[in-house]
């Protein structure tokens, strides 16, 4: 029994070593945790397609936990923030110009979406866990596969390159209320900026239906621009 616990225990703590090397590998491949910490507002401009639309999308973060996101068509924006603390949205395309507080799951999209840094820089001080779960398969290429357990308890799940390690896969399942909500981002088009690779291309939408996902292609990815805290408060909160 002693000899059986004791294979165990080495298999699990491999199992450990293995996903801490491999986010280590990931975070040293898109350059470095410092550079990625060094990056202390995000400017981000482009364009949105899904079937015959097509958007102008724009997002302003500022670290820690800041962010602005607007959504452009035939002259309307809609504008999605969360200031560290409240979540807020105008939405005219639904007929409502003055901004209201967003619901539970609005908000639990656009918290993790303000982590400047992403759920695996310094994941155990952010209170997340990680294990690796082995290789799998997209499209017939190999890749490794990480599972991220938030804080919150909602999922993530890494699908890392084999030789790059850097993420051409990204599975979010979310739990509000006790439903679950999944969905599934693809990423390519990698870029060096200021020194930290990010992806300059964006397919992302529900897992059920790749058809119905919106491909998102950034023009223009700008680190370290001046922004004043200001522009992430709800109008007529905090000022």
């Amino acid at each position: 029994m002693s000899k059986l616990l004791g294979i165990f225990l080495f298999g699990s703590l491999l199992t450990a070593q293995t996903a801490e090397e491999l986010v280590l590998r990931n975070l040293q491949a898109k350059g470095g945790a410092a550079k990625i910490k060094a990056i202390r507002t995000l400017r981000m401009t482009g364009k949105l397609q899904q079937g015959g639309m097509t958007a102008r999308i724009g997002s302003e973060a500022m670290g820690p936990d800041k962010i602005r996101e607007t959504f452009t068509l035939q002259g309307m924006s809609q504008i999605q923030a969360y200031d560290g603390k409240v979540g807020w949205k105008i939405s005219p395309f639904e007929g409502r110009k003055d901004a209201e507080m967003m619901g539970e799951e609005e908000l639990r999209d656009i918290v993790q979406d303000a982590n400047l840094v992403g759920p695996l820089v310094d994941y155990q001080a952010q209170g997340n866990r990680i294990e690796y779960l082995g290789h799998d398969s997209i499209d017939g290429d190999d890749v490794h596969r990480i599972k991220v357990t938030l804080k919150n308890g909602d999922l993530y799940y890494y699908y890392l390159d084999p030789e790059t390690f850097l993420e051409v896969r990204v599975e979010k399942v979310q739990f509000v209320h006790g439903t679950v909500h999944e969905s599934v981002t693809e990423c390519g088009s990698y870029k060096l900026v200021d020194g930290v690779y990010m992806p300059f291309t964006v397919e992302t939408g529900s897992k059920q239906n790749p058809e119905q996902r919106a491909k998102i292609t950034w023009e223009k990815i700008e680190p370290n621009v001046a922004m004043d805290a200001a522009q992430f408060q709800m109008p007529g909160k905090g000022r």
